[in-house]
């Protein structure tokens, strides 16, 4: 039998797979499944009108009834989850590019050009972010434009931050000191050494904003700064029924769990990703 390495046991231990990670990426793969076939797992056209069948009850036909327009509620989930999905990867991927550029930056070449960018980071901490994102989506009006912007504005501050702590913990460490006396430019360094070193914690972050910014859509249409009607959106959907809820429950809950399922699921993985990135450096301390 093997030898047990110094430290292989906790990181063994964290790393075995719980119900709970099971039950989050079934959600998730489900979710995305069903967001990427909805035109052909959806029995009707989302945006399609019935005033004859509005509000029906559960069927065989309405699996999840129509709303206030005989829209087929079960098609507009299915459609709602896509437009969901692909917003908020696109919107954490911008805001994570942002957030990289900068804080790289500012983290490796330090001197005026840090300080300027943390006192920028400092004004925007220092503001309510739910408020400062209401603010701009509002100055700017409803739609998908003033959704990007305002999410992107109010979420770079934060992963400049932690990619600026983790650009100067690397250009300190021996190996870079090495390849600068070597006359690596700073090109080379930032690309191939600094960068690579980050994908750990950047995957992290990426994982658990675009949880975050699910729900921040979702707010923000259903306050009706988002994403507006007829497009299927969850945040939408809720908002629609908000004044239905006693009698047609149902129409609030379907998007609702919807919203929170896969928020949590995401969440719930990405905290757990974590939890074996830090066991494995810990593991990797123990060898040294």
């Amino acid at each position: 039998m093997r030898p047990e390495l110094p430290g292989a046991a906790p990181w063994r231990n964290r790393a075995r797979m719980k119900p709970g990670d099971m039950l989050a990426g079934f959600i998730l793969i489900a979710a995305l499944l069903c967001s990427v076939l909805a035109p052909w797992l959806a029995p009707y056209d989302p945006n399609e009108i019935h005033m004859a069948e509005r509000l029906a009850p559960l069927s065989a036909d309405h699996w999840l009834g129509t709303d206030t327009l005989g829209r087929d509620v079960f098609s507009r989930i299915l459609y709602g989850g896509r437009v969901c999905l692909v917003l908020a990867l696109a919107v954490t991927a911008a805001t994570m590019l942002i957030g990289l550029l900068i804080g790289t930056a500012a983290g490796y070449w330090g001197g005026w050009l840090d300080d300027a960018v943390q006192c920028l980071v400092s004004i925007f901490q220092g503001l309510p972010g739910l408020t400062l994102m209401l603010a701009i989506a509002g100055t700017l009006g409803p739609g998908v434009k003033s959704l990007f912007i305002a999410l992107i504005m109010t979420s770079w501050p934060d992963f400049s931050r932690v990619v600026r702590g983790e650009t100067m913990k690397l250009r300190e460490e021996p190996y870079v000191e090495g390849i600068r006396a070597l006359g690596a430019g700073h090109g080379y360094i930032v690309t191939r050494h600094i960068l690579p070193n980050m994908l750990g914690p950047f995957i992290v972050l990426f994982t658990i904003r675009v949880g975050r910014v699910i729900l921040s859509i979702a707010s923000l249409s259903f306050l009706g700064l988002g994403l507006q009607p007829p497009t299927p959106d969850w945040g939408v959907m809720v908002n629609d029924a908000r004044a239905l809820f006693r009698s047609y429950p149902h129409l609030l809950i379907a998007p609702g769990l919807c919203i929170a399922a896969v928020s949590l699921s995401i969440n719930w993985l990405g905290d757990r990703l974590r939890d074996r990135l830090d066991a494995r450096n810990v593991n990797e301390r123990s060898l040294l």
